[in-house]
């Protein structure tokens, strides 16, 4: 992938996708809003590294006719350019309504040295020269949108560029020769450079980046047998002074992915800027999480008396058990217990402002642990409880406070 391309993607690929007020259609799992505070870092951050990766962009050469009085008509070229030095005094990257991006460089200069070399009939001249390009000003519109495959599509919908002033020096053999038209040679490097920003920008856009973005993942592993999906859901949209990255967020059995059995609920952001990002995070990401491990046994325990804590004043002894039955202590005296747990259904975890609730059903077996080493099985427990916690926000912290119900 080319330089530019690459800090090109830098300015968007942190940012990517979508943005409306009110509720989000696509029901995604996660959204990630990027406000215009944050796109002002963007680009200011995309600014330093463009202008640290402009010295490694090969500049194409120039060539062109010139006439002079009682001379003629002769040939020119430019070649062998380098870039000396740059300057990107501004730039912005903001929301484009309803379309994606619109990124704009403005009052910038760049200095460039190279060759020269110019022809009249059998006379052959050349030489060295300076270029200084300032006031420079490129506006790109950035189309955003999503395949079926759920990855990230760019097209570069517009683009506009000018260029304040164009000072070349020529020295060199009879370099004063050309520097008496350079008026010419100024105009026409102004014009060709123009033209070329944004053919660069195109090609970039078209030929690196979107082939860039087609080979993005958008699977991950959890470990290993759970993976997590993060496709886009639907296309990009924006508004004046959001973006939002809208993603699926779907956790999955990597061995046998199967259909989820229910939606991703529809999801409400609050009309918020102080902040350069905010994330929203729905129900759906635990409760995809807690079908898989729930399938995968994960969710199900075993629990003996050695990992009880010896400073527990309850024991998983037979003798601890006489109170709730007594039969069991008499008949297996002063004997270890072991409690194999299973959860019966994936539990589901429901969210509402400032609160969360759990109600796992489970099921409990236990067993006596014998002196011949065998087990057991003396009872069954059938176990229901909610779980609720209430959550408190600020500026540095999340904190809790969890109440089991019965």
């Amino acid at each position: 992938m080319g330089t530019s391309a690459r800090t090109l993607l830098s300015l968007l690929l942190g940012l990517l996708l979508p943005s409306s007020s009110g509720a989000l259609g696509a029901s995604p799992g996660l959204v990630a809003r990027i406000t215009d505070k944050g796109l002002e870092y963007v680009a200011k951050e995309g600014l330093v590294a463009l202008q640290s990766e402009l010295h490694e962009i090969t500049l194409p050469d120039f060539t062109g006719d010139f006439k002079i009085n009682h001379v003629g008509r002769g040939h020119y070229e430019f070649h062998s350019l380098d870039i000396l030095s740059c300057e990107l005094r501004g730039s912005a990257l903001t929301p484009l309504p309803g379309q994606g991006l619109s990124l704009s460089i403005s009052d910038s200069f760049i200095q460039v040295q190279g060759r020269w070399k110019a022809r009249k009939s059998f006379l052959k001249l050349q030489g060295s020269f300076d270029l200084k390009v300032k006031g420079i000003t490129i506006s790109v519109n950035l189309v955003l949108g999503s395949e079926p495959s759920g990855r990230p599509t760019v097209t570069a919908s517009s683009c506009n560029s000018h260029i304040r002033d164009v000072d070349v020096d020529m020295s060199g053999g009879l370099g004063w020769l050309l520097n008496l038209f350079h008026n010419q040679i100024e105009s026409k490097f102004r014009k060709i450079l123009e033209s070329k920003i944004c053919e660069m920008v195109q090609e970039s856009v078209t030929s690196d980046l979107q082939p860039y973005l087609q080979t993005l993942p958008v699977t991950a592993e959890i470990d290993s047998f759970a993976g997590i999906d993060y496709s886009l859901t639907e296309a990009p949209r924006a508004t004046a002074r959001v973006l939002d990255v809208m993603l699926k967020a779907e956790m999955f059995n990597r061995e046998h992915r199967s259909p989820v059995p229910f939606l991703a609920p529809v999801m409400s952001l609050p009309e918020e800027h102080d902040r350069m990002v905010y994330f929203a995070i729905s129900d759906y990401v635990f409760n995809t999480a807690s079908l898989v491990y729930h399938e995968a046994g994960y969710l199900n325990f075993s629990i003996t008396d050695d990992v009880v804590p010896k400073t527990s004043n309850i024991r998983l002894t037979t003798k601890s058990f006489r109170a709730f039955v007594p039969l069991l202590s008499r008949r297996y005296p002063n004997m270890n217990l072991e409690l194999q747990g299973r959860v019966v259904s994936a539990p589901v975890l429901a969210f509402s402002p400032g609160n969360l609730s759990l109600a796992p059903q489970m099921e409990i077996e236990a067993f006596v642990l014998l002196p011949s080493s065998a087990r057991e099985f003396v009872f069954q427990l059938g176990v229901a409880t909610n779980v609720s916690a209430t959550l408190t926000f600020n500026t540095s912290r999340i904190t809790g406070f969890l109440k089991p119900e019965k």
